[in-house]
């Protein structure tokens, strides 16, 4: 299918260039994620760590991420967007590099928080530079289209890594350190300080006085909590489905593949469920997404070849494709206008700390009390936290009449 000149005009229309070095280098960047879903794979096989502490060394790559989500959003407000970028882009390469060459397991622990916390430093700084730089009525295609690119690397990204894995997994750590710093050079060579002028200029309240101010909202507290544990269950896809895909004589290629399928169908069918979504009770929606991410992920316990390891991702894939398009729109509506970026990041770390618990939590079940407690718990919590989502549905929805 091509696209004609008034088809790209109106697909740009609204957006400036320099989003578009943005869009572009967000795409390169997620292209060369290739160390963190084959983590634990290249910890246990290459590094022969025992999986409970592979878990771990991943689970400290969420400590940096939950860390960087509020400390990303305080440093983009005092020092602005383009030095916070600069900082994630060009410290990243360095310690993805050493990480891959470390053999020390104190020295993995200590570069692993390191990305963790660099990797996901930028996040804050990109959004609130798209916020700057497109209007409010074509934000959310740029938004949007963001999220594409990112899925799009995320979906290509596993295939060429389950490849180069079987080669050399060095490789892995050098080409996804290449790819950050390509981001970073499009940031210094082509990206000026987006900032506006009288947000420099304006006092901060401290940190302190700012996390205080969460107290006057117990449902954001309670809607984050929650998605913790969305994002626990979430994380056994880049942990232990690898684990127990290798458990039943699958390597690197098909776990690659299995994770590929997660990318290719949110980029098929995001859009399409995002618009339906819009006219769905957010709330219940969300519920039923969190049914399905304990369904794909109980049903990991009858899997025993590909194709049943893919069903299962599809299932699961299905929930998060409506948790992600739903949830974020739930925080912007409990949100006052003076506090979105605080609530974005607490809502942020919540999935950070997700990170953290996930490959924790998950890595020791799976050693210690096997594969199948480890999908019917997801199973079952899923459930749980669907029921939490509908409880909270009808104070929600007073908090936001008022």
């Amino acid at each position: 299918m091509t696209i004609n000149k008034k088809g790209l005009a109106s697909l740009a229309e609204g957006l400036p260039p320099t989003y578009w070095l943005l869009w572009s280098g967000t795409l390169i960047n997620r292209l060369g994620g290739f160390v963190i879903p084959f983590l634990t794979l290249y910890l246990t096989a290459q590094r022969s760590i025992p999986v409970s502490r592979a878990a771990l060394m991943v689970s400290l790559f969420g400590a940096g991420s939950f860390l960087s989500q509020l400390a990303g959003g305080e440093l983009t407000d005092r020092l602005g967007r383009r030095p916070v970028m600069l900082m994630s882009f060009f410290i990243t390469p360095i310690f993805m590099i050493t990480l891959g060459l470390a053999r020390n397991l104190a020295l993995i622990a200590t570069c692993t928080l390191i990305v963790g916390f660099f990797t996901d430093l930028y996040r804050p700084a990109v959004g609130a530079a798209i916020a700057d730089l497109v209007p409010s009525e074509s934000r959310t295609r740029a938004y949007g289209y963001n999220y594409w690119a990112i899925n799009l690397g995320a979906a290509i990204a596993p295939l060429l890594a389950g490849l180069i894995a079987g080669y050399n997994y060095l490789i892995l750590f050098v080409a996804d350190a290449l790819t950050t710093a390509v981001f970073g050079l499009i940031v210094f060579f082509g990206i000026r300080e987006t900032r506006p002028d009288e947000v420099r200029h304006t006092g901060h309240a401290s940190a302190r006085e700012r996390l205080s101010q969460l107290k006057r909202e117990p449902i954001l507290l309670i809607f984050s909590f929650i998605t913790l544990f969305f994002g626990i269950i979430y994380m056994q896809g880049y942990v232990t489905l690898p684990l127990d895909m290798q458990s039943h004589g699958l390597g690197p290629q098909q776990y690659g593949a299995a994770i590929a399928v997660n990318g290719f169908l949110i980029i098929l069918v995001t859009i399409p469920i995002s618009n339906m979504a819009a006219r769905w009770p957010r709330f219940e929606t969300i519920a039923v997404s969190a049914v399905l991410l304990g369904l794909g992920f109980g049903f990991t316990a009858f899997a025993t070849n590909f194709p049943l390891f893919a069903i299962s991702v599809v299932i699961w894939t299905l929930g998060e494709i409506a948790g992600t398009s739903v949830a974020p729109t739930i925080i912007a509506d409990l949100s006052p206008v003076e506090l979105r970026g605080l609530y974005q990041g607490i809502f942020g770390a919540a999935w950070g700390l997700a990170f953290f618990i996930g490959p924790l939590a998950g890595g020791w079940i799976y050693a210690h009390l096997g594969s199948n407690v480890l999908w019917t718990g997801c199973l079952a919590l899923g459930f749980v936290l669907a029921l939490c989502y509908a409880a909270l549905s009808a104070p929600a929805k007073r908090r936001m009449a008022q």
